[in-house]
């Protein structure tokens, strides 16, 4: 059912680890140099880097050949029309995808990333088009829903799940114009799908899916926390944030101040079972949602805000963060529990790399400032040497 064979993504895995092992120092070269033939697999792979490049081409040939296809074939075609060659697109941009893993062999390259997004896309788009008239908008979410989880289960793409996601978000919006039931069928959801992961994944717990079971648990902790913190996901977000406070008159008292009670209790909650499994992602969705606990709470008692808050929230942080670490090398070895402060692996510092190539990429001037034009009309004067014919204007 996976487009990957389980060798080869064990393969995988273990080059990846014999990697940051050997980069860290915990194997000598000789020993690399023995294990690595064991690791070799027929999957072509490439840089985070040229990964999203191919992404983004890829994405935009798909999207320029459907146009350029409407404008060859017809000038002006009917709603009904485009939707139904919305349509045909969308299963062969899927088995261009299936093709490009299955023939060409690529992992995480990009391109059949790109082809398998369009794919859901298209679909979509498809949808709109030929159900509009019809009164079934439901159709849409639900099958976007369903082709993103086939998604995430037969490529093994992480962020496929979090469309799903998205996708059973916009559903609920179809089913119920109560914002109260919306939120709970969306944490429902979330709950349930998470309790099916819970069940699933001590059965991988030392293989390479093991990671993958990870990081849905840790979005749908994240989802769940989203679904009912109403100050995340209240349609007047905007206007609160940026507005001023305003009570949330769409909720009733009890649901409002119960929802605030659970915004407390699920990151402590969130990061027990981190802690107990020793799962980092979990871990890191337990202190998103914290850190959004505190930074919502202003709000949600209806206290003002004021210009000091985010430096009074980092000075908290800094010093959680300076006390975890000091107990932890406290330790025996700098070891609690089977946890330390020291860094085991190389992955931190390749994901602090990309993270600072993105920031740069994002904000390009405040790392360099843009160059500063002269005025013509102003000269340097005020001099009263000069010589060989200057004057004193310059």
């Amino acid at each position: 059912m996976r487009a990957y064979s389980e060798s080869s993504q064990e393969a995988i895995r273990t080059r990846d680890l014999l990697k940051d092992w050997a980069g860290e120092g915990f194997l000598t070269a000789t020993q690399y140099q023995q294990m690595e033939p064991e690791t070799v697999c027929d999957l072509r792979r490439t840089n985070i880097f040229l990964r999203i490049v191919l992404f983004l081409f890829t994405l935009l040939i798909v999207v320029a050949a459907v146009a350029l296809f409407f404008v060859v074939v017809f000038s002006r075609p009917a709603e009904q029309t485009t939707g139904v060659f919305l349509l045909i697109f969308a299963p062969i941009s899927y088995a261009a995808a299936e093709l490009a893993v299955s023939q060409a062999r690529l992992y995480r390259f990009g391109i059949e990333e790109a082809l398998a997004a369009c794919s859901v896309g298209l679909l979509c788009a498809g949808l709109q088009a030929v159900t509009r008239p019809n009164g079934t908008d439901f159709l849409i979410p639900s099958a976007g829903a369903i082709l993103s989880l086939w998604i995430w289960h037969r490529f093994g793409l992480a962020y496929a799940l979090p469309s799903a996601m998205i996708f059973a978000v916009w559903l609920t919006a179809d089913w119920t114009s109560s914002q109260t039931a919306q939120h709970v069928i969306v944490a429902a959801f979330f709950a349930a799908a998470l309790i099916t992961v819970a069940a699933i994944r001590p059965r991988h717990r030392f293989t390479y899916l093991n990671d993958h079971y990870s990081i849905a648990e840790a979005l749908l902790w994240l989802g769940i926390y989203l679904a009912i913190n109403l100050k995340l996901s209240s349609q007047h977000l905007l206007v609160e944030w940026w507005g001023g406070f305003r009570p949330a008159d769409e909720f009733s008292r009890p649901f409002y101040w119960a929802t605030w009670v659970l915004i407390w209790c699920l990151p402590p909650i969130v990061l027990v079972r981190g802690v107990r499994l020793k799962d980092r992602f979990v871990i890191a969705a337990g202190v998103v949602a914290a850190f959004l606990t505190l930074v919502t709470n202003k709000p949600y008692l209806g206290w003002p805000r004021h210009t000091w808050d985010p430096m009074l929230l980092g000075a908290l942080l800094i010093s959680v963060v300076l006390f975890i670490r000091r107990w932890l090398a406290a330790g025996p070895d700098e070891i609690r529990r089977g946890f330390t402060a020291r860094r085991l692996s190389g992955k931190d510092k390749r994901w602090m790399s990309a993270g600072t190539a993105a920031f740069g990429l994002v904000s390009p001037n405040t790392i360099t400032p843009s160059p500063q034009t002269g005025t013509p009309d102003v000269h340097f004067e005020g001099g009263h040497s000069g010589g060989g014919g200057a004057s004193s204007d310059f």
